[in-house]
């Protein structure tokens, strides 16, 4: 690995960028394909701009078009992948759906709560009506068996084939903003039209997460395709850097889901 690597990226990303070193020269000095878990947008970023070897290429699936969280196979070129080989279940979730509205924050808790870890469960879309979501295949039965309700609601898990995901909702608005600075709190801040002090506080009290994972930095800094979410809000994600303006501000593209 060139050490040079590292600076381009923050200093907690370190151990996921060896882990993925490692893939790809298992893929490269093995000749054979490998699997990671689901990754976010931001790791998915990072991947992609790891690779400089022109006899390995990526490809990625999250179980339909468009998800956020995907699993990458690391191949050689001469390999084409199938779904299966991607090793992802999609799961409906049944539920009584004239007497009960499943959220997804609901549906998150209840999966994270399995015990099992982040990066093997992806993607919980709907339709409005329908739920679904989408595991590693090695996952899918426990997580199938050990559901039985969400929150206070019934429901049934069920596994299903890909001809049947439905295609989900899509709300996002894209936007650019002006911030004085990549810190976690000045930009929920801009983003939100909510103080600074308070958005400090929510951070502090861990109420905004980054990339799924609770922050409770507000000096964070964040960068491209990072996802954040901050309770009762919504959700946003840094898309792209578009330079400073003459006053030295920061220009971002950004795409937003407010509640």
């Amino acid at each position: 690995m060139d050490n040079g690597i590292y600076q381009h990226f923050r200093k907690d990303e370190a151990p996921f960028i060896d882990r993925m070193t490692d893939l790809m020269t298992t893929a490269a000095t093995e000749y054979r394909p490998v699997v990671t878990e689901f990754l976010d947008p931001r790791q998915n970023f990072i991947i992609h701009a790891l690779n400089r070897d022109d006899q390995i290429e990526l490809h990625e699936f999250g179980g339909y078009d468009q998800a956020e969280q995907k699993r990458v196979i690391i191949a050689p070129d001469y390999f084409e992948p199938t779904p299966a080989d991607f090793g992802i279940t999609p799961i409906k979730i049944n539920y009584p759906e004239k007497f009960a509205e499943l959220k997804h924050g609901q549906i998150l808790g209840t999966i994270a709560n399995l015990g099992i870890d982040r990066d093997v469960f992806g993607d919980i879309i709907t339709d409005g009506r329908n739920w679904q979501l989408f595991v590693t295949s090695a996952v899918a039965d426990f997580v199938v068996r050990q559901t039985d309700h969400v929150g206070k609601i019934k429901v049934r898990l069920e596994k299903i084939d890909f001809d049947r995901v439905i295609t989900p909702i899509v709300a996002w608005e894209s936007e650019n903003l002006v911030v004085s600075s990549p810190r976690l709190d000045a930009v929920v801040a801009d983003v939100f039209n909510v103080s600074r002090q308070r958005t400090k506080t929510m951070i502090e009290a861990g109420q905004v997460k980054v990339n799924w994972r609770v922050m409770d930095k507000p000096d964070y800094d964040l960068d491209q395709l990072d996802m954040i979410s901050v309770r009762h809000y919504g959700r946003f994600q840094i898309m792209a850097d578009l330079g400073q303006t003459r006053k030295e501000k920061i220009r971002l593209q950004i795409r937003t889901l407010r509640k």
